[in-house]
């Protein structure tokens, strides 16, 4: 009976272990003559690579291929393991927070329990033209414009808002977005045009879910939370658009203002960096949140750790903290 290798034991098919032992003695060095070296073209490689590339065991970098070693990539599959049973068990959490909702959901008050009760101010909608919408609603309003805005980059329709945002500002309203940390290299052009028009644009490494608040009078969310389209949430009850300002002022006073330096990946990308170590995240999800290469980060924080001469992260968060930079 013939013994698995690691990589069919963590459960990849012949064709990645086959690709994977032909290559990973090569890391490091051009795709095109590694594919070279074993008679295939890149794309028939890659696409024997393909599934570990997807579980980050391999991936290509400025045209170089670059390949875990087996105990590298054991230690990438217990992470996603890891990761994947968190997610699990955050979900199966979700769901025990929200088993009272199916029975509160026909509870109504009887017949005396209350003096009145009244709808809800606002509607689900799903379709029609939201640029429109938005257009009607926020040119009909008076206040600042809020928003946390995690990956709303796409165009026209970016340019079409941007207008929009810039003609309100000329009126002398305020409006400020917060992103997330990746946009500074995922919509690097969008942050630009936003800030040419006057939006006041600040950064967190991640946001939860899309949000838009109109003054005091509007709040639009997806239903549920997150960053689908739609269906949307249009509320107009006061209290609750209160609420909701009242947790953007709380994310816009941990976030940071985009700066140039930030646009060119310095001191306020640093300052992310370091932050996200104090919080004890991994490599491979401050390259997530950050929108960067794993060896980015790890770059990063090798250079960070020289330049504060620190022989540990642990040494250099408390470098970082007395020299002010977190």
């Amino acid at each position: 009976m013939s013994s698995d290798s690691v990589i069919t034991a963590l459960g990849f098919g012949k064709a990645a272990d086959r690709a994977y032992h032909q290559v990973v003695g090569q890391s490091g060095r051009e795709l095109v003559s590694i594919a070279q070296s074993v008679l295939r073209t890149p794309e028939e490689l890659m696409r024997d690579l393909a599934p570990l590339v997807e579980r980050g065991i391999a991936q290509v970098e400025d045209s170089r291929l670059f390949v875990l070693t087996p105990a590298e990539a054991v230690v990438r599959m217990v992470e996603i393991s890891a990761e994947s049973a968190a997610a699990a068990h955050a979900r199966l959490e979700a769901v025990g927070r929200a088993l009272p909702h199916l029975t509160a959901s026909n509870v109504r008050p009887a017949d005396g329990d209350v003096e009145s009760v009244h709808p809800v101010d606002g509607e689900i909608s799903s379709g029609g033209q939201p640029v429109e919408l938005l257009a009607a609603l926020i040119r009909g309003s008076t206040g600042d414009l809020l928003w946390l805005r995690p990956d709303q980059f796409r165009k026209p329709r970016e340019d079409a808002m941007a207008q929009l945002v810039g003609e309100q500002v000329q009126r002398g309203r305020r409006s400020r977005a917060i992103y997330p940390v990746r946009a500074l290299h995922e919509a690097a052009d969008t942050l630009a045009l936003r800030a040419s028009v006057g939006e006041e644009i600040r950064l967190l490494p991640q946001l939860p879910t899309r949000m838009f608040i109109i003054g005091s009078t509007h709040v639009i969310l997806p239903e549920p939370l997150g960053f689908v389209d739609e269906p949307r949430s249009l509320v107009r009850q006061r209290g609750w658009v209160e609420a909701m300002t009242l947790w953007f002022e709380c994310l816009w006073e941990k976030a940071s203002p985009l700066t140039s330096a930030s646009q060119r990946g310095g001191d306020d990308m640093r300052t992310f960096l370091l932050q996200q170590l104090a919080a004890g995240a991994q490599d491979e999800q401050i390259a997530r949140r950050l929108g960067v290469s794993l060896r980015t980060v790890r770059r990063r924080v090798a250079d960070l750790m020289s330049e504060l001469g620190a022989e540990s992260r642990f040494q250099a968060g408390v470098e970082a903290a007395k020299r002010g930079w977190i």
